[in-house]
């Protein structure tokens, strides 16, 4: 810079400009290295998602995932799933099978097989670290071995070791999942991507998972995937349909009860999005069923499924008084922009009150009060009052949410009166361990629905809450989504049919109910009780409550118990506990629940965050010493989403240097260059002009 600045003005604008180009021009063309490779060249592994060039190592297979088969039985509310992975090494070298996949977050996945030829290895469930150890030793003494493991609750793994030239492996993996209406409809939805994932440097914790190579974009998928269904149904089906595919749908007139699905002929890839089918039930009343499963062997255990189901559609004479406390958080981290969108769908939500319908509102942080003794009619002074109050509230203070709940629940609360509580906060407290157990023992009075409003929310709490409440989670992180979400609110719970759930037994002896006490039965909501059973199958089933006609009571007769029915049963019962611990962990942070998650796991052979499960050919098959290579299969960008989606660390293309978009210091450094360049030019200017003054 000295140097420069001794030279001749117009020598020295000429030499700057010159060496600021060349310098723009070689940070434009530097090549971005997303994986960095090793003296010898080989790609390293890193936690960055790439694309993948067939035919990148001379004589491997590097698409091994030949096709995907799906057959799905759906029986009631239970929805029975097999999947089919055909895996074919068409190269000329041993191989070693990744696949990252998605999957239900309901599912409770309970079965993997793995066929070789004419043999059939049934995995058994482990411990993680146990499967991994397994798998690792099964992979260096040449057997052919599977591990499926679950890195997220919706994201799997899995892993085929030992896949020799010419080999034709099928893994079959099977789960089963609750089918819950929406919007008064029923939904299956088989996700078949997993889109790209971005992980930050510190979040990354060595989890190769996210390493997934991406095929370019408009690339079809080179595996085959097929799905197919049979519904049956305990009420006639109807307006079957499929908003993401091409269907054909079989169903006969004298058999309403029952449909055939499969994908159409021809209608292009498959599985580069979620597959969604929805369907209605025709139910008119109000109704009650039961569901049983009678295990085999001196310790097997019996389980049950409850089902209380509204209407399809609900009469406004059906539709029991209704009272709204809404629970508040003004603590300081809620000023600004969460409180104000807070307030803004609080206006929807109380102005859209029937008058009918009674209200309060509590306002927390390290203290709470209520704005009125007890709960208002829903009148316009009361209303304008409540939204004065709010109106004038400023965030400030900690967060006290366990007091405030405790204080709502001490309400008084009349049997016919339907009460949902809706809590508005953006999650940052400190709570006890006995805030979702506090919710869950208030079931039979409210239901609580959590509305989480910030750029971050504490997504474990909201959700859990929900889970815990009979509720749904309603995230708002703009205020555009506001409008859209108080009136989702307001579509499930306007309609409250059956309030004050009782279920009692007659003749069955029954324990460990899940959840231990009932919330209400709304319009577009059923109430599913899970649990077990004692002794013989006999009795009844006693459903009580109130009606906004008054006391509402249906028996359903306990029947005979065919061999194999209903034998889902003790899988989701356990994953539903299971999911209930999972919500207390990640509130508390650590693993202080690994333990029983663990042994949930064990005992009813469900894959979770702590077992794994590991199937293994005792056949020693490759006896020669040399490695595998480790293949992972790509997965196909999701429909309507383009390269960007994978970010500048994504263009190195099997190992290979492509130009790509500047990286952030990159872009940083050219605006330097032209900023100083725009600057030299305006100072030539002005000396031409003789407007520069020295």
């Amino acid at each position: 810079m000295i140097a420069f600045l001794l030279l001749p003005q117009s020598a020295a604008g000429r030499w700057l400009a010159a060496a600021l180009l060349a310098l723009c021009a070689a940070l434009l063309h530097r090549p971005a290295l997303a994986q960095p490779r090793e003296a010898d060249g080989p790609r390293q592994q890193t936690e960055s998602p790439y694309f993948l060039v067939r035919g990148d190592t001379p004589g491997v297979d590097a698409l091994p995932l030949k096709a995907t088969e799906v057959s799905v039985q759906v029986s009631g509310v239970i929805a029975e799933v097999r999947v089919v992975q055909h895996y074919r090494n068409e190269g000329q070298v041993p191989i070693e099978a990744d696949y990252v996949f998605p999957g239900s977050t309901r599912a409770a996945v309970g079965g993997l097989q793995v066929r070789l030829g004419e043999r059939v290895v049934t995995a058994q469930i482990r411990e993680k670290q146990q499967a991994r150890i397994e798998f690792a030793a099964a992979k260096q003494e040449g057997k052919t071995a599977a591990l499926l493991e679950q890195h997220r609750p919706n994201v799997f793994q899995m892993r085929v070791a030992n896949i020799l030239p010419g080999d034709d492996v099928q893994v079959e993996l099977r789960y089963t999942e609750l089918l819950l209406p929406q919007d008064g409809r029923y939904e299956f939805v088989f996700p078949t991507v997993v889109g790209p994932r971005y992980a930050h440097a510190a979040s990354q914790g060595g989890n190769a998972w996210a390493a997934q190579p991406t095929l370019r974009a408009g690339r079809p998928p080179a595996s085959r995937f097929t799905l197919q269904m049979q519904l049956d149904a305990p009420l006639p089906l109807q307006d079957i349909r499929s908003r993401t595919h091409a269907i054909d749908v079989t169903q006969a007139q004298d058999r309403p009860r029952h449909a055939s699905v499969r994908l159409a002929d021809g209608s292009g890839p498959a599985n580069n999005r979620d597959f969604v089918l929805d369907y209605g039930l025709a139910g008119d009343q109000l109704a009650a069923g039961l569901m049983l499963s009678e295990g085999q062997g001196p310790k097997a255990e019996n389980f049950f499924l409850a089902l209380v189901a509204p209407p399809q559609a609900v009469a406004a004479t059906q539709i029991a008084p209704r009272e709204y406390i809404f629970v508040v958080d003004i603590s300081g981290s809620m000023h600004g922009f969460p409180l104000d969108t807070a307030k803004t769908m609080l206006q929807r939500l109380i102005g859209g009150l029937r008058q009918t319908d009674r209200f309060n509102v509590l306002l927390f942080s390290g203290s709470s009060r209520m704005l009125a003794p007890q709960s208002v009619p829903a009148t316009q002074a009361h209303i304008a009052r409540a939204l004065s109050a709010l109106d004038q509230t400023m965030g400030a203070g900690g967060t006290e949410l366990i007091p405030a709940l405790r204080r709502v629940y001490a309400e008084p609360k009349t049997p016919d009166v339907a009460r949902t509580i809706v809590v508005v906060t953006d999650g940052y407290v400190t709570v006890e361990q006995e805030a979702f157990a506090l919710v869950r023992r208030h079931l039979n009075q409210a239901n609580l629905f959590a509305f989480g409003i910030g750029s971050s929310v504490n997504r474990a709490l909201l959700e859990g809450l929900a889970r815990a409440g009979g509720g749904e989670p309603f995230i708002i992180t703009d205020p555009v989504q506001a409008p859209e979400q108080a009136a989702r609110f307001r579509r499930m719970v306007e309609s409250p049919v059956l309030t004050h759930v009782r279920l009692q037994f007659e003749g069955l002896d029954v324990y460990d109910l899940e959840p231990a006490v009932q919330p209400d039965v709304l319009g577009q909501r059923p109430v599913v009780v899970f649990g077990k059973w004692r002794g013989r199958p006999q009795g009844r089933m006693l459903v009580q409550g109130h009606t906004a006609a008054g006391p509402w009571q249906q028996a359903v007769e306990v029947q005979p118990v065919p061999p194999g029915q209903a034998a889902a049963l003790p899988a989701l019962w356990a994953r539903h506990r299971i999911a209930q611990l999972t919500d207390q962990e990640a509130l508390e942070g650590g693993d202080a629940q690994r333990a029983a998650i663990t042994q949930l796991g064990l005992d009813y052979a469900l894959l979770t965050p702590y077992t794994s499960f590991i199937a293994v050919d005792q056949v020693v098959r490759k006896l020669a010493p040399a490695a595998s290579q480790r293949v992972q299969q790509p997965q196909p960008l999701p429909q309507g989403v383009g390269e960007r989606a994978l970010g500048e660390s994504a263009t190195v293309i099997a190992g290979a240097e492509v130009p790509s978009t500047p990286e952030p210091e990159t872009l940083g450094a050219v605006l330097l260059v032209l900023s100083v360049l725009a600057m030299l030019r305006r100072r030539a200017q002005r000396t031409r002009n003789g407007s520069f003054t020295r």
